[in-house]
């Protein structure tokens, strides 16, 4: 591996987590590197210049080195431009983050995706947020960019088009299948034809779509679930 230095990559941090007495770890997510994990030392201790830097949803500028998987930041720089989202579109901040820790690979760039939560971090901290549509959009930008992407405008097994007025099921390792004794989340073809051209107007749409991304999500982790996602559906009427 390179021990070459990174200078100036943009990135935000995800999590961060103590590391020995005065050091913290965080899980960054960087447009031309993807995600990455860099020691920040002596992050904790009071007079550090990168205390009050290791935030989520905070633009960054972020150097670095080393060979290992762990590699040590040595600078960051507020980058500015931004406002945090606060409130429940905090939590709903938390969820994206938590998505991307969990279905990213280190090391692998995903800039489309780097752009894309850019925009839905800013997306979710404008006033009068429409979060469900925000989620839904990012979720299904996700699952492609990660090679998991589903057709939603034909069916499976035939390749006919989605009919708007039929009913069908989604199974996540097939696609659309005609409903009709067919196991799968049970979604009209009117929501398969909105997610395919990434329309979410649709209150019917917009229910539908997020079982069918819970589904398609949960396929992908495997059996352990998402924190944030129980946390919402805790605290607030907005689970994702």
């Amino acid at each position: 591996m390179s021990d070459a230095r990174i200078n100036n990559e943009p990135g935000f941090i995800l999590h961060t987590y103590p590391f020995k007495e005065t050091s913290v770890v965080a899980e960054v997510f960087t447009r031309g590197h993807g995600r990455v994990a860099l020691i920040a030392r002596g992050a904790r201790r009071p007079a550090s210049a990168l205390r009050g830097l290791m935030q989520p949803f905070t633009p960054l500028l972020l150097s670095w080195f080393g060979k290992s998987d762990l590699k040590t930041l040595h600078a960051a720089e507020w980058q500015g431009g931004l406002i945090a989202p606060q409130g429940r579109a905090l939590m709903c901040g938390f969820y994206l983050n938590e998505l991307l820790l969990r279905l990213l690979a280190r090391g692998d760039a995903h800039e489309a995706l780097y752009e894309r939560y850019t925009e839905t971090l800013g997306l979710l901290a404008g006033e009068g947020g429409d979060y469900e549509k925000i989620l839904r959009r990012f979720e299904k930008n996700l699952l492609a960019e990660i090679g998991y992407g589903a057709t939603f405008d034909h069916e499976a097994d035939t390749r006919a088009p989605i009919e708007a007025a039929a009913r069908y099921v989604f199974q996540p390792e097939r696609g659309a299948l005609q409903a009709g004794g067919q196991h799968g989340c049970p979604v009209s073809g009117q929501t398969l034809l909105d997610l395919a051209a990434d329309r979410f107007d649709n209150p019917t749409t917009l229910i539908e779509a997020k079982a069918l991304m819970r589904t398609l999500i949960n396929h992908t982790l495997g059996a352990k679930p998402l924190y944030t996602r129980q946390l919402l559906r805790e605290l607030t009427d907005l689970s994702p």
